[in-house]
C-alpha cells in the first residue's frame, strides 16, 4: 500500500494536517479533509453567508480532487457539518446544483454541530474519492 498527502497549498503544513491522503492499493481512494470557506490563504471567507459558504467549501474539495487526479464524480461519500441547519437547507441547492452537475450521487451525512474550528464558518465538508 502506498500513501500520498493532496495539499494543494502550505499554510495547513503548520496546522499538521494534510488536505487528502491518496491510499493506492487495488483501487485508489482519496480521504480528503473537511474543507470550508477559507481562501488559499487559510484566512475565512463569506462570514454569514452560507450559500457562498458552501460554494467555497465544494471549490476547495474540487481543488484537492484534482490535485490528486480525481475529480467530483469519483466523490463517493460526502459528510457535512453545519452550524445552523435552516441555512444549510436554504441553500442546499448550491449542493444538489454542482453534484447533479457532475453526475455524482454519494453517500452522505448531515450533522448539525455547536461550533466548527472558527466562530464565522458555518459549514464543513468531507469527501472521500474513490477510482
Amino acid at each position: 500500500m502506498e500513501r500520498k498527502n493532496i495539499n494543494p497549498w502550505q499554510w495547513q503544513d503548520d496546522l499538521g494536517f494534510s488536505q487528502a491522503v491518496e491510499v493506492s492499493s487495488a483501487q485508489r481512494i482519496l480521504h480528503c479533509a473537511g474543507q470550508a470557506a477559507v481562501g488559499t490563504d487559510g484566512v475565512s471567507q463569506h462570514a454569514g453567508d452560507m450559500r457562498a459558504q458552501i460554494n467555497l467549501a465544494l471549490d476547495n474539495i474540487e481543488t484537492v480532487l484534482a490535485r490528486a487526479g480525481f475529480a467530483l464524480a469519483d466523490v463517493v461519500r460526502l459528510n457535512y457539518y453545519t452550524t445552523n441547519m435552516d441555512k444549510f437547507f436554504e441553500a442546499y441547492d448550491a449542493v444538489t446544483q454542482r453534484l447533479a452537475k457532475a453526475k455524482c450521487q454519494p453517500a452522505a451525512t448531515l450533522l448539525g454541530v455547536a461550533c466548527l474550528a472558527r466562530p464565522e464558518l458555518m459549514v464543513e465538508i468531507e469527501a472521500t474519492a474513490m477510482k
